[in-house]
């Protein structure tokens, strides 16, 4: 199972075949837009931010977001914390590891790695958080931090 996730520990001296897509799946580089990414102001209107995520979603298909309210303290916590996480022994980490798409809590590679014949090349852990009191007791107790 844990040949199933990529940061197992092992050195790659070559790309695993199970992660090369086919040149008709790839991205082209002629293709590749070179402008910003939508930045998004939630400290706008209703309808102006609206607007600007469906727009968003039409021609980038991700968007950028600033004024959410996060403070930067909590933010730069959250991503010392995942990276606490990802950096734990592989047998640590195998204990949330699943192959299931279905499961609300589940460290994984790919979405759906019992039907995808090609993987996307990262590790993830998939958290449900709302309602928080129905899902965080299933959420890791390591790093100390991470509830």
């Amino acid at each position: 199972m844990s040949g199933t996730l990529l940061s197992t520990g092992v050195r790659y001296h070559n790309l695993p075949q199970n992660y090369i897509r086919p040149q008709s799946q790839r991205p082209q580089l002629s293709q590749v837009v070179s402008q910003p990414i939508p930045l998004i102001d939630l400290g706008g209107s209703k309808d102006e931010i609206l607007r600007q995520v469906d727009e968003a979603c039409r021609s980038f298909r991700c968007f950028q977001v600033i004024n959410h309210g996060i403070l930067p303290e909590t933010m730069r916590k959250i991503t010392e914390i995942a990276r606490e996480f990802f950096h734990l022994p592989i047998e640590e980490k195998m204990k949330y590891y699943s192959d299931d798409p279905l499961k609300k809590m589940r460290l994984s590679t790919s979405s759906n790695i019992r039907k995808e014949k090609v993987y996307n090349w990262r590790d993830y852990l998939r958290l449900h958080c709302h309602p928080l009191e129905e899902f965080v007791n299933d959420w890791p107790s390591t790093p100390s931090s991470f509830k």
